[in-house]
């Protein structure tokens, strides 16, 4: 297994928790730690023992700051291009992992950090938390797939409003417009995300992934393609062992056993 110097990954019932640990920065995003989460995702998704991740940042402060703006600071044109496009495929890989990752988002998500918790599937706000795209103040754009991922979860209108006057939200803000899913205080966050998580996990897991799936790709598809899509997926589980166990045991009134198969 790789050794991280700038996450920590802890894994108990199942549940991934994989921490940005640089809380002297604010757990700011630079080169390494981009790689890094590439790195842990790479392992995380060829791990039986885990189904699912809570993605945070040590600290009470922050989850993700942002991006390291002194090393942004020296790129040139070319060095911009390919900043962009690790933190992009990064960020992707996240996106479509089939197993489920929740963001417990304890403090500033900005820039870089904001577009890292839209990156994953759900995201759970402390009462404390602040989200924002203020990229612009800084002469750029947001880099990191925050133009895309943005307007399709809040809304053109509102994703424009964010990046145009760089102007940071609350999290009652986020949860009001449907960038959070959910709001408690701070100190119920991680266990409000471990409890979500698990209520996920309880399910079946190729369904879970292939919905996933089916949500993210969907999205990208007009909707004849999006529908053939969720159709043959549908199909496609049929197949599973999964399904026959979990109809079989709705019928028979009793908890479905799940083996991924």
């Amino acid at each position: 297994m790789p050794e991280y110097s700038n996450l920590t990954l802890e894994v108990q019932d199942r549940i991934a928790v994989l921490s940005v640990n640089r809380p002297d920065k604010l757990n700011a995003l630079n080169e390494q730690t981009i790689r890094e989460l590439g790195q842990a995702f790479e392992e995380i998704a060829g791990r039986d023992d885990v189904g699912g991740v809570i993605l945070t940042g040590v600290g009470e402060k922050a989850f993700v700051a942002g991006a390291d703006i002194a090393e942004l600071s020296k790129m040139g044109p070319v060095d911009g291009i390919e900043v962009s496009r690790l933190g992009q495929q990064v960020f992707r890989r996240i996106e479509l992992s089939r197993k489920p990752v929740i963001a417990a988002v304890n403090g500033f998500a900005l820039g870089g950090g904001c577009e890292l918790a839209l990156a994953c599937h759900l995201r759970i706000a402390s009462e404390n938390a602040q989200f924002g795209l203020p990229e612009v103040k800084l002469g750029i754009i947001p880099g990191y797939g925050g133009t895309l991922r943005l307007p399709r979860i809040v809304g053109k209108g509102r994703a424009l409003e964010l990046m145009l006057t760089a102007q940071f939200i609350k999290a009652d803000e986020a949860y009001r417009i449907g960038l959070a899913n959910r709001v408690v205080p701070q100190a119920e966050l991680m266990d409000t995300a471990r409890k979500t998580l698990s209520t996920i996990l309880a399910n079946g897991p190729i369904a879970v992934g292939l919905a996933i799936e089916c949500a993210t790709r969907g999205m990208e598809m007009s909707v004849d393609d999006g529908l053939a899509l969720e159709s043959n997926l549908f199909g496609l589980l049929a197949a599973t062992s999964d399904m026959r166990e979990g109809m079989q045991a709705f019928l028979e009134k009793r908890k479905a056993e799940f083996t991924g198969r």
